[in-house]
């Protein structure tokens, strides 16, 4: 069997890695990870000798000792980053059965040998430490079983519930700063692969470069968000704007567009689903629709600078609680809009809130009439992502698809069916990006229902309790619905 032989360097150590030249994509992940003792959810980075960043796969070129790769670990943060407790049963093991097993070979051994051998004793002892281990020492929290001694164990996991729902100003401003990092470099200093340019007097130019591989990378639905940082999430939403023209066409300053993705930034909440992260996602998966079905040549760029810009915006302030949730507790949000897509109406609202501001609208230099197509089309946009309408807008699109016609403005304004396709489609993504995300959304609904419960609304959602107890074979049940969801959508939505 033909295989590779990579060499790499962690932390100044120097590992090397050999794998089959067919060996899936995982695997070698999985192999690096653990050559770097890294956590299922530390953040794994490869850079070439060059200095760019290059993914980690199968498709690695073999290189010698003397031009070693390196390989860094950006470790997660633990308060931040994480899914949940059910995070040591998506690992692949249950502590809960592997105890009941223990207990039932110690029986037997009981049983057989008439008593309880001295090496088990030990044994047990040291399983006993370890869990203590596990569950006292905070930067192991990667497990699922940290557990604050000093404060009781009545707390919960140390994952979303110790954050702040709203970004804090220390949170924004490290993040602004490692962008700023990003900008303000040497001329051809090379960051992840990105190339910036700028003048001495470190005013911005024009050139934001990024280096093909990433590039063509992040046109395609395989993109593993898991890999980038906020910061660098910033600087590709960037990229994206940058090469679909928008910058010239629609007279965008690349300071106010750096400005408006920093408030984008800022205005996503820290919830386990729909946050910053979840907003790249669903962004960047339009960018790849957009190349993929070659629209730039079917469509107007409004109408693409509409698509992407909802994306980017369609959950805005998002705070973890759905619509039915707004309208049973009967929130601010639920009172303002009369029930009415209350979430929706939101993110419209708080998206033209940070567009109003002169420092981060990038529409500042249009006319009055391509600025009320433009909010007019985003506000369609990211109203039809409300699921409550998902019929609605399959069915009047599905009845327009055998005349579909790209100059007919009432068929374009159809194409928000995509910005559908692109918020559940997560499913459509290789398993180990799209995974974690089931298990964030997981989260979210028990965060949601042990608040039903601690004010007592009523509600006919089936929540349990606790992450780990959703079902996941029903999970998986809507999991493959939304799935039928999505297929219908491409499967209508074909230009060629």
């Amino acid at each position: 069997m033909e295989t590779k032989v990579i060499y790499f360097t962690v932390n100044g150590r120097p590992e090397q890695a050999e794998f089959p030249v067919d060996c899936p994509t995982q695997d070698v992940k999985d192999l690096f990870r653990s050559a770097a003792e890294a956590g299922p959810h530390d953040i794994l980075k490869l850079y070439n000798p060059k200095g760019n960043i290059i993914n980690i796969s199968p498709s690695l070129e073999p290189n010698s000792p003397n031009l070693c790769y390196k390989l860094e670990v950006v470790a997660a943060d633990c308060n931040s980053e994480l899914l949940g407790a059910e995070l040591a049963g998506a690992l692949g093991f249950d502590l809960s059965s592997m105890e009941k097993r223990l207990q039932g070979l110690e029986k037997k051994i009981l049983i057989e040998a008439g008593e309880t051998p001295a090496v088990v004793y030990e044994m047990k002892k040291q399983v006993d430490s370890f869990r203590e281990k596990l569950e006292s020492v905070e930067h192991l929290s990667w497990l699922g079983l940290f557990k604050d001694l000093s404060e009781g164990t009545h707390k919960p996991s140390p994952f979303y519930h110790k954050r702040t729902l709203r970004k804090t100003r220390e949170e924004c401003e490290h993040v602004r700063e490692k962008f700023l990092q990003m900008r303000f470099v040497k001329i051809h200093t090379k960051m992840f692969g990105i190339v910036h340019s700028y003048c001495s007097c470190h005013h911005l130019c024009s050139s934001l470069e990024v280096s093909e591989e990433v590039r063509q990378y992040l046109k395609t639905p395989t993109f593993d968000n898991w890999q980038w940082e906020d910061a660098e999430i910033m600087v590709l939403l960037q990229v994206m704007y940058t090469d679909l023209d928008f910058i010239p066409t629609f007279n965008i300053e690349p300071e106010v567009l750096q400005q408006f993705l920093f408030e984008i930034y800022r205005r996503y909440n820290n919830i386990p689903f729909h946050n910053f992260k979840h907003c790249f996602c669903v962004t960047q998966m339009m960018y790849g629709l957009i190349w993929l079905t070659d629209l730039r040549s079917k469509m107007d760029s409004i109408d693409l600078l509409i698509m992407l810009t909802s994306a980017v915006c369609h959950d805005l302030d998002h705070t973890g609680y759905n619509n039915a949730y707004q309208i049973n507790a009967r929130t601010e949000l639920a009172l303002r809009y009369n029930d009415i897509s209350p979430l929706e109406n939101h993110h419209c609202a708080v998206a033209f809130e940070i567009l109003e501001r002169t420092e981060s609208n990038i529409f500042r230099n249009l006319s009055m009439d391509q600025y009320k197509r433009i909010r007019e089309g985003i506000i369609k946009c990211i109203l039809a992502t409300d699921m409550s309408r998902h019929n609605e807008v399959l069915n009047k699109f599905k009845s327009i698809l055998p005349v579909f016609d790209f100059t007919n403005k009432d068929h374009r304004d159809l194409m928000m069916i995509l910005i559908k396709v692109s918020d559940i489609s997560n499913e459509a993504r290789p398993m180990e990006v799209a995974e974690p995300w089931l298990d964030c959304l997981l989260q979210e609904f028990f965060n949601q229902r042990s608040d039903l419960n601690s004010k007592c609304f009523g509600s006919t959602m089936r929540l349990r309790d606790g992450p780990a107890d959703f079902c996941r074979a029903e999970t998986n049940c809507e999991f493959l619905y939304r799935h039928r969801l999505l297929s219908s959508c491409v499967r209508d939505y074909n230009f060629r």
